[in-house]
């Protein structure tokens, strides 16, 4: 009777328990953030490469191994939380890189408004996920399609005219979240001055040696290495932006500000729909000049906000601005890949510098993955979008 019992329960009831479990995948994501990260960039890459591989055979087939990928790149969003929360319950004594003003401004508003960290996990989940909706309504046909890819655009338009709102009329970044900067696992090995268990000589860890002093008991750590003081001294030194609080690394938009904002938020649902009235006609150049023409006219618009409101001008920026900025403007390079532009300029280049490369060694290669490439730019809408 007691094997009968053992078989019928082999495993203890407490291995059963979903939390334990969790437990342990949440161990293993700490203790091996640096992997999970580099899985994580290959799901990501992997998103791009299988709806080409698909579309070569059938377009049936289209967006089925994508789905999976969409699913697993979701879950870098849990694994950022989750890395957060490691590091905010190390001990004081560990000792941790400043973070970015990205990062400080980010976690400013997700601690603080609960509503905020929801919109933009929301606004995250839709962006992750827009390509994989646009494929699934394709096959549905090309109404169905612009349907949806102009509710999609209209839902993220509303989270980031939300997050508007709820940072009292600062300018948005992307992305709205944290990212994942620092492995808690790293942090301990140095901290402990070890690796893998192993304590590493003396000798190699001559530069973490301090000196006690024998009245206070106080510690005084040893100078850096000789060939590396001017490094050193440097990554001490505090900036402007370093001791502000984190909510005054955006300045505030008003007036024409905020008419700018306002207007850069909803170009992706103006473009959308212009796309959908002339569907019909790739090579029309009225969408690509509506969605460029309000993009850049926003672009110029802050600009002027900036350099007339903020003491310095656009020098006066904090560094958050500035990188924000750059992001924009790099983004704006993706129009060449959009509309009528990559139908009668761009596509045509592509072409013939692709048949170039044919039949010759390596390049060949290059050629024929640009080549898989067009497909997606020629029929999804979010395979080039940057907001």
């Amino acid at each position: 009777m007691e094997t009968v019992r053992n078989f019928q329960n082999p495993i203890p009831s407490k291995m059963l328990q979903p939390s334990k479990w969790l437990s342990i995948y949440e161990d293993f994501v700490a203790q091996n953030s640096s992997s999970v990260g580099q899985v994580e960039s290959a799901l990501r890459s992997l998103t791009y490469i299988i709806p080409v591989a698909d579309s070569r055979t059938s377009e049936e087939k289209v967006g089925i191994a994508s789905r999976k990928s969409h699913q697993n790149v979701l879950l870098s969003l849990y694994h950022d939380s989750l890395v957060s929360r490691v590091i905010s319950r190390l001990p004081a004594t560990v000792s941790r890189p400043p973070p970015t003003p990205h990062a400080r401004y980010t976690k400013y508003w997700s601690s603080r408004s609960s509503l905020y960290r929801r919109v933009a996990l929301a606004l995250q989940m839709l962006q992750y996920t827009e390509l994989l909706w646009e494929m699934a309504a394709r096959r549905r046909g090309q109404k169905t399609r612009w349907r949806v890819v102009v509710f999609i655009e209209f839902a993220k338009a509303v989270c980031r005219l939300l997050l508007l709102r709820l940072t009292n009329s600062r300018p948005l970044v992307s992305p709205p979240l944290p990212e994942r900067e620092v492995d808690p696992r790293s942090l301990e090995e140095e901290d402990q001055g070890d690796w893998n268990g192993m304590s590493s000589p003396v000798s190699e860890r001559s530069s973490d040696l301090s000196w006690t002093m024998p009245r206070t008991g106080l510690s005084l750590p040893s100078l850096p290495d000789a060939n590396d003081v001017s490094n050193y001294l440097i990554s001490k030194v505090l900036t402007a932006d370093d001791i502000k609080p984190p909510k005054t690394l955006l300045h505030r938009v008003t007036g024409q500000g905020q008419l700018a904002e306002v207007l850069y938020i909803l170009r992706p649902v103006v473009y959308a729909l212009a796309m959908q009235r002339w569907s019909g006609d790739k090579r029309s150049w009225r969408p690509w000049l509506i969605g460029f023409g309000m993009e850049y006219g926003c672009r110029q618009l802050a600009k002027r906000d900036f350099s007339e409101r903020v003491a310095g001008g656009l020098r006066g920026l904090t560094g958050l601005e500035r990188e924000e900025l750059k992001k924009r403007g790099w983004s704006m390079g993706w129009w060449t890949m959009r509309g009528a532009f990559y139908e009668s300029i761009t596509k045509p280049w592509l072409q013939s510098i692709t048949g170039k490369m044919r039949g010759k060694p390596l390049l060949d290669l290059v050629g024929s993955v640009v080549e898989d490439y067009e497909y997606l730019w020629e029929n999804y809408y979010f395979s080039t979008t940057t907001l």
